[in-house]
């Protein structure tokens, strides 16, 4: 803790100090001691306990609107109040979260040129706009490199071309990936620019009608198959203000194979083209034009974000929140054998996990200065749309919320030296979580496979986008001694290949003295925070600091 030197060198001091003073000291001594009391508290059995529950089948998977849903949100309500933690929707535990699932016929063709190119074969499209037909009829095609506009790092794709009422075709990933050592972005790690997400929402800032991500597995870190099965069937969304007119009309993805077939046809090597695009901010057009029709079908329904506060000692209005998400997949009715997707690990962990930090907070003598929120969320496995909407519909101020700190998929392969750090380098929060680390041994690492953009794909990312600095951190790669990495490598596998699958479920030979480390760890990491005289900032080299 922050805190400790001071404590211990004013302690050298006391015989000098007057009462007031001698009674400050004695204060943060008791504040200390009982600091690491409750830290040392935190219980794995709790957090075994709390997984078993909520991955149990009597929760059917927990997906939103579902009795599952109803099952997880009596129980989150009824541990919260037990751990002694208020309502923090004034006097209620509950947001709810208007969600609009959108379901494309596929029955399509997209025409580009002369060619036409099927669904989930060549191509997936799909509309945000809620209306049951939208055409995009002889739109003229351009590529427009990464589809990129980054004012901190000099790059504007869209400043070579007005884009307005075209189809966009993109490269995936950034600049930096294509080129690591050339000084472009942050090259190797991914940067939110990277993100499919944002060209979808750039392009629609800059008034295209279509645009397509050309999908090659490396940049895009996932399969074909991932884009076919994801962005086809139903898909979630929130229920848009404007019925998603402020969309592009069509958002989609060509194979790799069919945006060579499109360029050959305008007289244009792809790879040569790609190049082109690296070396600097790029847009061709294309002589060709798109036409493709897609038919929707709607289902609106309700689901509810959890959110919990404990007030802070002197400045209750400034809060640090908490977040994890309580849904999983459901059940599959089609599926033989085992039907339900637990979701143990993908969230349950994080979730029990969150309901430890409950409880430890609470059990503080003097609480925090500032308030601790815990958040937790519906719909992540639909887009992050919970997060989304409570950062688009905040219950506390956005200006009042110093930091985030998120719990996703914690650590069932034991101990480990090193804590994995999401997007490594974006804020002051790992000075906290340095130190923190440091308090248990443990040094910093940054995450496994950075290009993947892994920092984007979790619910920090809904605050990180306005402003709030985000912190995801977890345990890491090196196992705390021999046993321990022998278990590791074997149940790794397993958790990697149920990842999404009805085999993610509880199981008694985890080791889950890794959560509860990592569960003190961000407990510490919280608790500094909340007393600290500064608020933490961004750093400069981020894509969120302006």
């Amino acid at each position: 803790m922050k805190s400790i030197a001071l404590i211990l060198g004013g302690t050298l001091l006391l015989s000098a100090c007057s009462e007031p003073e001698q009674s400050s000291q004695a204060n943060a001594t008791n504040i200390e001691t009982n600091f690491r009391q409750v830290y040392n508290s935190i219980s794995t059995e709790r957090i075994k306990q709390d997984i078993k529950v909520l991955a149990s089948d009597e929760f059917e998977g927990r997906l939103p609107t579902t009795a599952g849903e109803q099952k997880t949100l009596d129980y989150l309500t009824q541990e919260l109040t037990s751990a002694g933690f208020q309502p923090g929707n004034n006097d209620s535990f509950f947001q709810q979260v208007e969600l609009m699932q959108i379901t494309a016929s596929d029955d399509m063709t997209l025409r580009m040129g002369s060619s036409e190119f099927a669904y989930k074969t060549d191509m997936v499209v799909g509309s945000k706009r809620e209306v049951e037909t939208v055409n995009l009829s002889d739109s003229e095609v351009v590529f427009l490199g990464y589809g990129v506009n980054a004012p901190e790092y000099e790059w504007n794709d869209y400043a070579q071309m007005d884009v307005k009422g075209k189809t966009v075709i993109v490269l995936v990933n950034d600049p930096g990936y294509a080129a690591p050592n050339s000084g472009k972005f942050q090259g190797s790690t991914m940067t939110y620019y990277g993100r499919w997400s944002y060209k979808y929402e750039e392009a629609s800032r800059q008034g295209a009608d279509a645009v397509f991500i050309v999908h090659e597995a490396a940049p895009a870190s996932y399969g074909w198959s991932v884009v076919a099965n994801s962005w086809s069937g139903a898909q979630y969304g929130l229920v848009s203000p404007d019925q998603g007119k402020s969309r592009v009309k069509m958002e989609g993805w060509l194979s790799r194979d069919a945006a060579v077939k499109v360029f050959a046809e305008a007289g244009l090597d792809f790879d040569t083209e790609k190049q082109n695009a690296l070396a600097g901010p790029y847009a061709k057009a294309l002589d060709l034009s798109a036409s493709v029709t897609v038919n929707n079908q709607f289902e609106q329904s309700k689901s509810y974000n959890v959110l919990a506060t404990l007030p802070g000692s002197e400045k209750p209005d400034e809060h640090i929140i908490y977040t994890a998400h309580w849904d999983h997949l459901g059940v599959d009715t089609s599926k033989d054998g085992d039907q339900i997707y637990n979701g143990a690990h993908d969230n349950a962990t994080g979730t029990a996990a969150i309901l430890e930090m409950a409880r430890a907070f609470a059990k503080l003598e003097t609480a925090p200065k500032r308030s601790i929120s815990l958040l937790i969320v519906t719909a992540e496995e639909q887009g992050l749309l919970g997060s989304k909407y409570y950062a688009e519909n905040p219950v506390i101020p956005l200006a009042k919320t110093v930091a985030n700190i998120n719990m996703d998929a914690m650590n069932v392969l034991g101990r480990t030296r090193d804590v994995a750090v999401v997007g490594m380098g974006k804020s002051e929060l790992e000075d906290y979580l340095r130190e923190a680390a440091a308090n248990q041994g443990r040094v910093l690492s940054q995450e496994d496979r950075p290009e993947a953009g892994l920092y984007y794909r979790s619910d920090h990312f809904s605050f990180a986008k306005f402003g709030v600095p985000a912190l995801y951190a977890k345990g890491g790669s090196e196992s705390i001694d021999e046993e321990t990495a022998q278990y590791r490598k074997r149940m790794n596998v397993i958790v990697t290949g149920c990842y999404h699958q009805v085999c993610d479920q509880f199981r008694d030979t985890w080791d889950l003295s890794g959560i509860t480390e990592d569960t003190q760890l961000l407990f510490e990491v919280g608790f500094d925070i909340a007393n600290a005289d500064v608020w933490p900032q961004w750093n400069a080299s981020s894509e969120f600091q302006r």
